[in-house]
């Protein structure tokens, strides 16, 4: 018997696509993957019109067993520990996307990573964010051409009412991580533009 995938799961503030990776979350569990729940500092305290803070953590120990990791201190150990075998930024916001491509360690979620990387582990990203063809664009070709970060196929979500916004489809997110384990990013990344 094969042992459990360990997935670090980081949530940063793109609080409209949680109800989407919640579902995700659930199944990876459902699968045999021990999920260990990450919250920025904005997923894991700001209160908005798609729930509040303290029902998001509610429900991320439910259905993973385990209180989130939401400090920079309880975040670091995780590479010298080598507590995961893939780690997920999902939804990773282009504020996290900055941090990432620019080596800016001052959230949980970015020292996740850089802590995560420092054993040459994969990282997966789902990109979501309204600027991903304008200010972000630069941020996603930086990490595309690093080692080790793998990205959640995506799409422009509402190409006429956001022309300039990404969003990558949760639902390729298991494959995503499974291909990353192997050193392969799945194919294609770019998706054909949803409606709107």
């Amino acid at each position: 018997m094969s042992e459990p995938l360990r997935i670090g799961f980081a949530l940063t503030g793109s609080f409209c696509t949680f109800s989407q990776v919640l579902p995700v979350i659930e199944m990876l569990v459902k699968d045999g993957s021990l999920v260990t729940p990450i919250l920025s500092y904005h997923a894991g305290t700001l209160d908005t019109r798609f729930g509040t803070a303290a029902d998001w953590r509610a429900r991320l120990a439910a259905l993973t067993g385990r209180a989130p990791i939401d400090t920079i201190v309880d975040a670091e150990p995780i590479g010298p520990k080598a507590l995961f075998d893939v780690l997920a930024v999902a939804p990773c916001t282009g504020n996290t996307l900055a941090k990432l491509a620019h080596g800016i360690t001052d959230t949980p979620v970015t020292m996740a990573v850089k802590s995560h990387l420092r054993g040459d582990r994969p990282v997966v990203l789902a990109v979501a964010t309204n600027d991903g063809l304008a200010g972000s664009a630069a941020n996603i070709g930086a990490l595309l051409a690093r080692r080790h970060y793998y990205f959640v196929p995506l799409r422009q979500d509402a190409p006429t009412a956001k022309p300039r916004s990404l969003v990558a489809d949760m639902t390729l997110l298991p494959k995503t991580l499974a291909a990353a384990r192997e050193g392969r990013q799945i194919q294609p990344i770019l998706l054909a533009p949803g409606k709107g």
